[in-house]
């Protein structure tokens, strides 16, 4: 279709009907109603033009005002799971595991823009050139990362992240290969014990997916405290409280932490608390409260092995502001934690647990790390695929005796050597 006339259509469209941008659109009666106001539109616009030229105009702007325009198809298909948008003319999309371009482009940066306002519109989040960055979710899950000029040099950048349906069940994490029957028995057994545990790897390794997936194994009777920077986790229990940080507003006024956040959870009597992510001085906060009562947290933080995340945690501690010294915050990490679980997306896209370590204690002042599973790569195959196992290093966890204690039963012998 020719971009002034789809330009003049868009126009039209928030100008008559606009009200309708903000509804569900799920919703049947109002998918009904949009339809109509675009078929008036386009029979103005379009005049003598032939039912066929009408219809095509009609599915395209429906596509383009109810829908995701340009990226339609992208987002509907089960198989991408993230599309990477670097302007109006470069369009990417991770499919099956690996990245690929696509021949999607948009009109100009205001053709890009409308679907950026559009993805907004249901938030409390803003983008212009006093704050040119944010990120959102949608209901679904699906996590959408935006920034503009002039940040954003070459046009506006959008990044999504879909959510996948499918994963629910520790089984399907199984499924997937992103970890093997032992890992997900003990995993399972672990949440259920309120084992304390990070989650750790880098961007798009599917830490956040297990997290949420593991996390539907709490009990119901628990009281949990989810506190993200973006919604993103879908609890299924009926006792959740979701908090999410606020970006300042215009005046640059009104803005509340992770920190702040975390600060006041902890007189809302939590029985978990569940942080989408560490990032900075709540890491101290997160480490006390575990020690002083309140077991069986998780987190998500970005790191690239499981030694790496103690090395974050101290930076992010010696950030909180307290003077505390290097031997109190490994003290600290060694008292609270119990297991990081790294994941990591190989070369041929799959995403694996690739360690799952316990934190056994001190030596010499520094905090001692003892791989309990992990996941040795034997090779590539012809086809690209990555081929290895998980083994067991014959560590059985330091915190099985709660295993005991409360009931849940899980078979020593999934920990021994070799299996």
């Amino acid at each position: 279709m020719d971009r002034a006339l789809k330009n003049r259509i868009r126009k039209r469209y928030v100008a008559e009907y606009g009200h309708l941008l903000s509804k569900d659109v799920a919703d049947e009666d109002f998918k009904a109603k949009a339809m109509q106001a675009i078929q008036s539109i386009v029979g103005r616009e379009l005049g003598g033009a032939s039912a066929q030229d009408k219809d095509a105009a009609v599915t395209e702007m429906l596509n383009e005002l109810l829908g995701y325009g340009p990226i339609e198809n992208l987002m509907n298909d089960p198989r991408i799971t993230e599309i990477m948008i670097n302007g109006t003319q470069n369009v990417y999309m991770e499919k099956d595991g690996s990245t690929r371009t696509t021949d999607i482009t948009f009109d100009d940066d205001d053709h890009l823009m409308y679907l950026v306002h559009k993805l907004l519109l249901p938030t409390r989040r803003r983008v212009d050139e006093s704050y040119p960055y944010t990120e959102i979710s949608f209901k679904d899950g699906c996590r959408v990362n935006i920034i503009i000029p002039p940040l954003a040099l070459d046009g506006p950048a959008v990044t999504i992240r879909k959510f996948l349906k499918d994963i629910k069940v520790a089984e399907d994490l199984v499924n997937l290969g992103t970890m093997d029957k032992r890992i997900s028995d003990f995993l399972v057994a672990a949440i259920k014990v309120q084992a304390s545990i990070i989650f750790s790897g880098a961007t798009g390794a599917g830490k956040t997916t297990t997290l949420n997936v593991l996390s539907s194994y709490i009990s119901d009777d628990e009281r949990i405290v989810t506190i993200e920077d973006t919604a993103e986790l879908r609890l299924k229990q009926r006792h959740v409280v979701r908090l999410e940080s606020r970006q300042p507003n215009i005046e640059g006024r009104g803005e509340v932490t992770i920190r702040d956040l975390f600060k006041n959870c902890l007189r809302m009597r939590p029985d978990r608390i569940i942080l989408g992510e560490i990032r900075s001085g709540e890491a101290l906060d997160m480490l006390q409260a575990i020690c002083s009562g309140h077991r069986g947290s998780l987190a998500v933080i970005h790191a690239h092995t499981a030694q790496d995340v103690i090395f974050r945690l101290e930076t992010m501690v010696l950030t909180s502001g307290v003077q505390i010294g290097l031997e109190a915050i490994h003290r600290q990490i060694a008292a609270s934690i119990n297991l990081i679980v790294q994941q990591e997306q190989l070369v041929d896209g799959s995403r694996k647990i690739t360690q799952v370590a316990q934190v056994s204690g001190l030596k010499d002042g520094q905090v001692v790390l003892e791989d309990i599973f992990f996941y040795e790569i034997e090779g590539v195959d012809a086809d690209g695929k990555v081929r290895g196992k998980w083994k067991a290093t014959g560590v059985i966890p330091n915190f099985y005796h709660l295993f005991v204690k409360t009931g849940v039963e899980l078979p020593p012998e999934i920990f021994s050597k070799g299996r």
